[in-house]
């Protein structure tokens, strides 16, 4: 397995409640601790398509129309960072593949994150997330919810932070 995806020895990808399989604390890890770097291959929209009809959803959003995932079979496993969706997360974006505790989590716990941090585009799906603060149904436009974009200030990834930074939204 070709791993282009980076994970600290203080994580572990094991069984998640939420979906699949998740990414987890295998020992208390600190506030702004970094718990993945995503890595792949960098392709636009397109191929984003074709790629998603071979390999399932195994890629992020770095921009517009640019995207960062494997583009083979064998690459996928070792690609993937494995941080499911949460409405109410512990792990925010740094720049644009960098991912990082926003607050101290304890052994155990999943390490999550909203796709509202990283995601622009059309799709949505049904939230299985469990948090209080579930939305039910989270989109991919659902970084533009003032509410939202309040909470998770300096965690969106840099292209939607920029984004966001443009509406001239009151502070």
């Amino acid at each position: 397995m070709t791993s282009l995806s980076w994970l600290p020895q203080s994580v572990e990808v094991k069984p998640s409640p939420i979906q699949g399989r998740g990414l987890f604390a295998r020992t208390r890890i600190a506030a702004g601790a970094v718990v993945a770097v995503k890595g792949g291959h960098v392709f636009g929209r397109v191929m984003r398509q074709e790629l998603q009809l071979r390999l399932g959803a195994a890629e992020i959003q770095i921009g517009d129309d640019l995207y960062i995932g494997p583009v083979a079979e064998e690459e996928r496993e070792g690609c993937m960072i494995f941080s499911n969706h949460s409405c109410d997360p512990n792990v925010g974006v740094q720049g644009q593949v960098v991912f990082a505790a926003m607050r101290a989590v304890e052994p155990g716990e999943e390490l999550t994150h909203d796709w509202a941090m990283t995601d622009d585009d059309d799709d949505q799906l049904e939230c299985r997330c469990g948090s209080p603060r579930c939305r039910g149904v989270v989109t991919g436009r659902d970084w533009q919810r003032p509410e939202l974009q309040r909470r998770y200030r300096g965690w969106f990834s840099s292209y939607l932070q920029r984004k966001i930074d443009a509406l001239e939204l009151p502070r």
